[in-house]
C-alpha cells in the first residue's frame, strides 16, 4: 500500500509520496513513488504512483522508452504532447495497456491494479492535477477540489478538507500534505518513511523544490509533535 497526495493551487502545485511497498509483514521494502519528466522552462511533469509495483514500474519503464524514441510523436511521448490533457490521456493508455498485460499473466483471482496522479505544466498552458484509474480513464482536479489522492488516503483526507483551498499558499499547503502524511503514518502501518516531496510554482515548468524526508528528520518530528499538541489542546478546550 501506498499514500501519494497532490495539490492544485493558485500559486503552483505540491506533491507528496511514501516509498513502502510491502509483501507481509516481514517483506517490507523500499521503492520511489515519485517519477520527473521535465525541461526547465518548458515544461514539467510529475507522476505519484500506487498500487502493484509490477505495472506501475513497468509503466513508468514504457512511458521512458516512448520518450527515448526517435520516432517518438506528440500521440505517444509526453513530452512531445501538445496539451496537459494528452500527457494524461498517454499515461492512462499506457496503464491500461500494462495492466490488461500483468492481469493475463496473473490468475483471474490475483489480477493487478494500480493508480496514478499525474501533475504538471507546459510552456504557455495552464497548471494541471490528474488522477488516473487502473482502466486509463482519469479526473480533474478543480477549485472545488484541489487535491487528489491515491492508496491508503482516509486518513489523510480530513485536514486537507478543512485546510486546503486555492487560494492556499505554497507554505501552508505543504505543511497541510505534511500532516496529512503524518496521520496516515501513525494510523497505518503500510505507509512509510522515507518521503518525496515536490514544489512546482505556477508558471516555472520545472521542480522547485524537491526534498526527500528520511526517518528521524528533525524538522518532521517536530512538525508531528506540534501537532499531536495542538490536537490535544484543542481538544481539552471543546465542551459538551
Amino acid at each position: 500500500m501506498t499514500y501519494c497526495v497532490g495539490l492544485l493551487l493558485n500559486e503552483g502545485m505540491v506533491l507528496l509520496s511514501d516509498t513502502r511497498t510491502n509483501a507481509g509483514l516481514d517483506n517490507i521494502s523500499t521503492y520511489r513513488k515519485m517519477f520527473t519528466f521535465e525541461e526547465p522552462g518548458e515544461r514539467v511533469i510529475t507522476i505519484l504512483t500506487a498500487g502493484s509495483l509490477s505495472v506501475t514500474q513497468t509503466t513508468i519503464a514504457q512511458l521512458r522508452e516512448d520518450i527515448a524514441d526517435r520516432e517518438a510523436t506528440p500521440e505517444t511521448s509526453i513530452m512531445l504532447a501538445p496539451t496537459m490533457l494528452k500527457v494524461a490521456e498517454i499515461v492512462g493508455n499506457r496503464l491500461a495497456v500494462v495492466r490488461a498485460e500483468v492481469d493475463h499473466k496473473l490468475a483471474a483471482s490475483q489480477g493487478a491494479s494500480a493508480s496514478m496522479i499525474v501533475a504538471g505544466q507546459r510552456r504557455g498552458g495552464a497548471m494541471r492535477l490528474f488522477l488516473i484509474y487502473p482502466e486509463g480513464n482519469f479526473i480533474e482536479a478543480t477549485e472545488d477540489t484541489p487535491f487528489l489522492q491515491i492508496g491508503e488516503h482516509k486518513y489523510g483526507k480530513p485536514i486537507l478538507d478543512r485546510v486546503v483551498k486555492p487560494t492556499t499558499s505554497l507554505s501552508d499547503a505543504t505543511k497541510a500534505v505534511l500532516l496529512s502524511m503524518d496521520s496516515t503514518l501513525r494510523s497505518n502501518l503500510s505507509v512509510g518513511m522515507p518521503l518525496d516531496l515536490a514544489v512546482i510554482e505556477r508558471d516555472a515548468c520545472k521542480v522547485t523544490l524537491r526534498r526527500r524526508i528520511e526517518n528521524g528528520d528533525p524538522q518532521f518530528r517536530a512538525m508531528s509533535e506540534a501537532w499531536s499538541t495542538a490536537l490535544r489542546e484543542g481538544f481539552a478546550k471543546i465542551t459538551i
